[in-house]
């Protein structure tokens, strides 16, 4: 191995060891999937993503999301995700909290980076 070579992979492992493994929040993303905020209806359940206490759909809504808001991920329980509102509509919701965090059902959300 030549200098250039060693010094290469030196600076690449300590690079590695400087930013450590991913931690829970490396995974964003985008609320998908619900109505438009223009057909928003809460009592009709349209037009928002519901931010529950829990990982069901038996557990207390305490927030919303919208169309379009970024998340990030925090955790995983089956199609249940934990996220917290980054960005959008969410920072200043029609119903609840701003920048709700809590849990929401997976199939209204599209993520990527390092995901639970």
């Amino acid at each position: 191995m030549t200098f250039s070579t060693r010094a290469a992979a030196a600076a690449l492992l300590g690079a590695a060891l400087v930013s450590g493994p991913a931690a829970a929040g490396d995974c964003t993303g985008y609320v998908v999937g619900v109505r438009p905020i223009t057909q928003y209806n809460h009592a009709a359940g349209n037009g928002f993503l519901a931010v529950r206490s829990g990982p069901g759909s038996n557990y207390a809504q305490h927030g919303e999301l919208y169309r379009g808001d970024e998340i990030s991920v925090w955790e995983r329980n089956g199609n249940w995700y934990y996220v917290y509102c980054m960005a959008g509509q969410c920072e200043t919701p029609l119903w609840g909290q701003p920048t709700p965090q809590g849990w929401v059902y997976g199939k209204y959300i599209s993520i990527g980076g390092v995901c639970p």
